[in-house]
This record gives C-alpha cells, structure tokens and sequence, in this order.
C-alpha cells in the first residue's frame, strides 16, 4: 500500500519534488518537497484508495475506535470519508476554539470516555495534530491514535509526538515516496540524496545543495 498511495500522489502532483528551486513552507523553512493532499479529492479512485487505507489502519491498529475526528481543514474530508466507511460518528476539531456562538473547539458530538481516532492530510513537526489532540482530551476523549496519508518523517515531529504520547499510522511517507519517485523516473541519482539529506537536515541542507 506505502508505494501504491505514493505512486498515486506522484502522478496527480499531490506530492512534487524540486530540488533545485526549494518551496517555502509556511513556517519559512525551505523544501524541496511540498505535499498538498486536497488535490486527492478531486481523484476518485486516488480518493477511494485512501480512504479505505485509511480504515484498514484503524481497523489493525485501533480497533476499539467509537468515534473519528478531522483536523480543520484538510483532515475533515478523510475523516469523513473514513467514518462513513466504519459506520461511526465523526466530528472534527477546529485550528481555535470559536470566538462567537458556543465558542466551539469541537464541532460534532465528543463526549467523555469516547475512544477517539484522529484523522491528518500530512505529518510535518506534529503541531496541528498535537492541538488537536489536547482539544480532544481536555473534552475526556480517550485518543486511541492518529491516522494521516502522508508523514514527511522528520526527526522533529517524531519527537513532538512522543513527547505527547501520541501514536501515529501513516499509509505512506517521506522514505517510500522518493524511493518510488526514483523508481518511477520523477528524480535523478543526484536528486535523490539530496532530498536524503533534507531529511536528515532540514534546516541546513541547502548549504550543501
């Protein structure tokens, strides 16, 4: 499955790869790699794949799941794709709590003792699933786990969700996908240990691009 879902967001450019004029992510830190897996939506059948990778994530992973819950915005149409495909309630967790109305973090039913799955686009340093996460415990949830498509596997966020004790799934991520793309053609030998090192790297990385 890791290299069937990487081979999908290749070739719909959910994923792109360019080594010699780096994205800036919104954080500011230079990439050559930028995921945006909204595009998948417009995919039928990439769509599908997902979705129901997805729940064979939760399915062997957190079986005992009540409830699936987005993160805003790119989590909640997995999540609610997955939820249908389970036959369990959704909701989904906004970036802040409302500043009108009932001042909602979570819109959607989250009572206390539910066993919760949290559902990502992507993986990067873990802040937006962290914040998510806390939003749902401070509610009673008990959060089983989280289930994302993609994890760009950068030491950070794996330490970030440790520190947390949050347990991440992923259907693909960083290692599998520039294996396939070098498989497939989309990079060069020399782009390919490039993006290894932004990996390893990325903050310093281009200094030895």
């Amino acid at each position: 499955m890791k290299q069937q879902i990487a081979k999908d967001l290749l070739s719909i450019e959910a994923v792109t790869l360019s080594v010699e004029h780096p994205y800036t992510w919104s954080s500011g830190m230079k990439s050559p790699i930028y995921c945006d897996n909204r595009l998948t939506l417009s995919y039928p059948e990439v769509r599908s794949r997902i979705a129901e990778g997805l729940k064979e994530l939760v399915l062997n992973h957190y079986p005992d799941a009540d409830m699936i819950a987005g993160t805003a915005t790119a989590g909640i149409p997995h999540a609610a794709l997955l939820a249908d495909r389970l036959s369990l309630p959704m909701s989904y967790v906004r970036s802040s709590a409302k500043s009108h109305g009932k001042g909602k973090h979570i819109e959607g039913k989250a009572e206390a003792s539910m066993k919760v799955v949290v559902v990502e686009d992507l993986i990067s340093t873990g802040g937006s699933v962290i914040s998510a996460v806390k939003a749902l415990r401070d509610a009673g949830c008990n959060v089983l786990g989280v289930v994302a498509v993609f994890s760009y596997e950068l030491v950070k966020g794996f330490d970030n969700l440790a520190d947390h004790k949050i347990n991440v799934q992923t259907l693909t991520d960083f290692s599998t996908l520039i294996e396939t793309a070098s498989v497939e053609g989309y990079i060069s030998k020399k782009d390919l240990s490039h993006l290894l090192r932004w990996k390893e790297n990325p903050e310093n990385w281009l200094q030895n691009a």
